[in-house]
């Protein structure tokens, strides 16, 4: 698998120690300035603020909802969430914890007085760039999960506790204006320190920047084609993560302090096994990378040690979930840390943007005309990154793959093709998933028949957290008014298909 490497162990399990125990402050004058109150400590670590940051991108790469909802997932007990019953969801802790995180570390490294005192978290037009990129990603996480949400006027605190939202178009142009101005903005100075994702190392910062704007520029493709395309074109000049084959994870800890959540999930309990719809899908294929997506289920194992596709059980919808035992069905493979106590990975990485997502992307582009590349070129170079990433790959497996019709490129439309081999690629990034689904439409994905509703259908959004109907009434009331109902079946800005 091409991840990046870091040798993280010891200095961030120190760094989220201190990040957890303290207020992220420490006094900047000595011992002899008395007049000095301890209590409201004058000097703020901004690298504290940026692992802290980072670590709310694991309630990204390691939910839950997204994968049910693009049937990643089964759930074997409690199967509310895949029967589409809950589907309001609160977006405030984004706001207070790891966006307010990201904008004091703007604020403090823009403001003449205080930029000075910072420089402990790298040079300030580092951390400048780093916090926009930062943001960025976790704005456009929430937009495509809500639709309009608090952008321009979010964050203020005390000055504005009723936010207007924003037009998600504003809210996307502005994402991209983001990404690509920090990247503009980086400096020969110090790398940002308190980085678990790069080490400082700025030019690894610069792919992903550049890689999340391709992304968000290929996500308003039908939306806003002109903008689109110029961004994405642009975004792929300037140089993404394909450039040096190397996928961004997120690097969990064999420890406690910063685990998988996979992991986590099943030490206790088995609430989730891989889902038929993948699960069939993949082993009719033959895809090589089930057998790393899944376990074998117990009942149809011959116990050598050696996974093969008639061992794999994914989980169907069934009105009462318990009618299939634990022994009887497929859990997540410790490829994404899951698996139970006796097989997970406290320490798998969870991917955050891939090679094979940007081959993809790549692909797509070509079709829609906006390069000169040819599109299966980079089709099939999207499936080998998956299967490198996954470790499954093998020359005589993946030749025989690819020459199946069904996988086989420009036996079917363009959309179909890439879209069901990013959606397999995808996994388990169920936001990432789900929004390419809701973008391109395919695979064509049956909803659960015992979802809510005579006729229940996938969602195609968050509901508002019921909080902004009383803190918020107005801002929402007009947001509604602007977007649609407030329903998880009304389709956000760029979902135009």
């Amino acid at each position: 698998m091409n991840i990046l490497k870091f040798n993280v162990m010891t200095p961030i399990k120190k760094v989220l120690l201190v990040s957890l125990l303290t207020v992220l402050f420490v006094s900047c004058d000595d011992f002899g300035n008395l007049n000095d109150d301890p209590n409201n400590p004058s000097q703020v670590r901004t690298e504290l603020l940026l692992t802290d940051a980072q670590r709310s991108m694991s309630g990204v790469v390691g939910a839950v909802p997204g994968t049910l909802l693009v049937q990643y997932i089964g759930e074997t007990q409690y199967t509310d969430a895949q029967e589409y019953r809950n589907m309001s969801a609160s977006f405030n802790g984004w706001y207070t914890g790891p966006l307010q995180n990201l904008q004091t570390i703007i604020d403090l490294n823009s403001d003449e007085e205080t930029a000075p005192d910072v420089l402990s978290g790298g040079s300030n037009a580092n951390q400048l760039a780093v916090a926009r990129i930062l943001k960025a990603y976790f704005y456009q996480m929430m937009t495509d999960r809500w639709g309009m949400i608090p952008y321009s006027e979010a964050l203020q605190g005390r000055d504005n506790f009723s936010p207007a939202y924003d037009d998600q178009a504003d809210i996307y142009a502005d994402i991209i204006t983001e990404l690509n101005e920090a990247v503009a903005q980086m400096d020969g100075g110090a790398g940002v320190s308190g980085d678990i994702l790069f080490e400082g190392d700025m030019g690894q910062w610069a792919l992903f920047a550049n890689s999340l704007r391709a992304r968000a520029a290929l996500r308003i493709a039908e939306a806003n084609p002109s903008l689109a395309e110029a961004e994405f074109v642009d975004a792929i000049e300037d140089g993404t993560i394909v450039e040096n084959a190397e996928d961004v994870m997120y690097p969990y800890l064999a420890d406690a302090n910063n685990q998988n959540p996979w992991y986590a999930r099943f030490q206790t309990r088995t609430d989730y096994a891989i889902h038929e719809t993948i699960a069939e899908y993949m082993k009719g294929l033959e895809d090589q990378r089930i057998l790393v997506y899944a376990l074998p289920a117990p009942n149809y194992s011959n116990n050598d040690g050696v996974v093969s596709f008639d061992e794999i059980q994914g989980m169907p919808f069934l009105e009462d979930a318990g009618n299939l035992t634990n022994d009887e069905i497929s859990f997540p493979g410790s490829a994404i840390g899951a698996g139970g106590p006796s097989v997970g990975d406290q320490g798998a990485p969870l991917p955050i943007i891939t090679v094979a997502e940007m081959h993809f992307a790549m692909a797509e582009a070509a079709e829609r005309g906006w390069t000169g590349d040819d599109a299966e070129n980079h089709y099939l170079a999207g499936i080998e990154a998956s299967w490198e990433q996954w470790g499954v790959y093998d020359e005589t497996n993946f030749d025989d793959y690819i020459a199946q019709a069904e996988v086989a490129y420009g036996n079917d439309a363009w959309d179909v093709q890439i879209g069901t081999q990013k959606w397999i690629a995808l996994f388990p990034l169920g936001y990432e998933g789900w929004s390419e689904w809701r973008r391109l439409g395919f695979p064509e994905l049956e909803p659960n028949e015992f979802g809510v509703g005579a006729d229940p259908q996938i969602p195609v959004r968050f509901a508002y957290p019921s909080s902004e109907v009383t803190i918020n009434g107005d801002n929402y009331e007009a947001a509604v008014a602007a977007q649609g109902p407030d329903t998880p079946y009304t389709r956000i800005w760029w979902d135009v298909d």
